[in-house]
């Protein structure tokens, strides 16, 4: 069943084309592969099992997943027949489910292996989940809905931004490697984050050709298309100038800000308006629902400033900051606010929304 957990999220849902919706087992001599590929991410695993005799199936992946899910949890043995049926004995129960060869299956394209970076699967997931919230879900800007991997020496950055906010992590890599750039998509990474559950010491392999990116780890190889395109300028967007910066206890803020979100309906857009004076900061939302004031306090560098932001934004920024306090960067209330740590290590930029007076 974990075999086919992981297999799955690359089972097209889709497609009219039947190989794209199956699952194949191939048994041969001395291993147990199951393959699915709906052409722009393929996963192969290798589960463990006794081989009586080699061969393979490709079967629809979502019945056979749903039935070895409602089998009893023992031993279960595959075969299949002349009529690439194939038959599933578990306990007493006997299951018969259609099938085809397997002749014609898309098997994971082969990836060179000339550049690659190694790094812990628990620090790639987690730098994945801290920036895919802001790619885009907007197909018309395709290279938005992917996110940059950046390897500069012993650095991997990885970017993303959806055209309001731009997200940014950089962590070190334990060996140092050349210089590579590539657009992975986002529908790859989120599947990603779905299968990786290794810890801190354990290491994912990735390599790096001009079309493919492929992870390997553990059993399982998971091989994506890249996007297209030259990634947007980041560093040109960026800047360290500011008129206003204040500190404030992470927590607070994004309490704050949830229980301001409950007076607002997505499709009404309406802003959270940040007023800062002094040492504190004064949280006001006005809505059909009613309004809310809160107050907090706040460490102040800089001028004074009135400025809107969407909450949502601001929430899913703060949510993946582990600091107990952030250090928020405002230039005026037209101009993107930086929330970033001393080292950079992340930055999330987020647009301001104008307020109506």
């Amino acid at each position: 069943m974990n075999g086919i957990n992981i297999v799955s999220k690359a089972v097209s849902t889709k497609s009219t084309m039947s190989n794209l919706q199956c699952i194949l087992i191939e048994a041969s001599l001395s291993e147990i592969k199951l393959i699915a590929n709906d052409i722009e991410i393929g996963i192969e695993t290798k589960i463990e099992g006794n081989i009586l005799e080699a061969g393979k199936i490709a079967i629809d992946a979502k019945f056979f997943s749903d039935i070895v899910r409602r089998l009893p949890d023992s031993e279960i043995i595959i075969e299949t027949n002349v009529n690439n049926q194939a038959i599933i004995h578990c306990e007493r129960n006997e299951t018969y489910i259609p099938g085809t060869s397997g002749d014609d299956f898309n098997y994971l394209p082969e990836v060179a292996k000339d550049k690659s970076i190694t790094i812990s699967q628990f620090i790639l997931k987690d730098i994945i989940q801290k920036t895919i919230f802001s790619i885009s879900d907007q197909e018309n800007t395709k290279i938005m809905t992917g996110e940059l991997f950046e390897v500069n020496g012993d650095e991997l950055r990885v970017i993303s931004l959806d055209g309001h906010r731009i997200s940014i992590r950089k962590v070190k890599l334990k060996d140092s490697y050349d210089s590579m750039k590539v657009i992975v998509p986002g529908k790859t990474l989120n599947e990603m984050t779905k299968i990786l559950n290794g810890g801190i010491e354990d290491q994912i392999t990735i390599y790096i050709t001009d079309k493919h990116i492929l992870f390997e780890f553990n059993d399982t190889r998971v091989v994506s298309r890249l996007l297209e395109g030259e990634f947007y300028k980041i560093d040109q967007m960026l800047t360290n100038d500011y008129e206003t910066k204040f500190t404030i206890n992470k927590k607070d803020f994004l309490s704050c800000i949830d229980r301001a979100s409950l007076f607002i309906k997505e499709s009404d857009k309406k802003p959270i308006i940040l007023n800062i004076e002094n040492s504190n900061l004064f949280l006001k939302i006005d809505s059909s629902f009613g309004s809310m004031n809160e107050e907090l306090e706040i460490s102040k560098e800089g001028k004074d400033i009135k400025i809107g932001f969407n909450p949502k934004f601001l929430m899913e920024a703060l949510r993946v900051i582990d600091d107990e306090n952030v250090d928020i960067y405002m230039i005026n209330s037209k101009s993107p606010c930086y929330i970033r740590d001393e080292e950079n290590n992340y930055i999330y930029l987020i647009l301001p929304v104008s307020i109506v007076a």
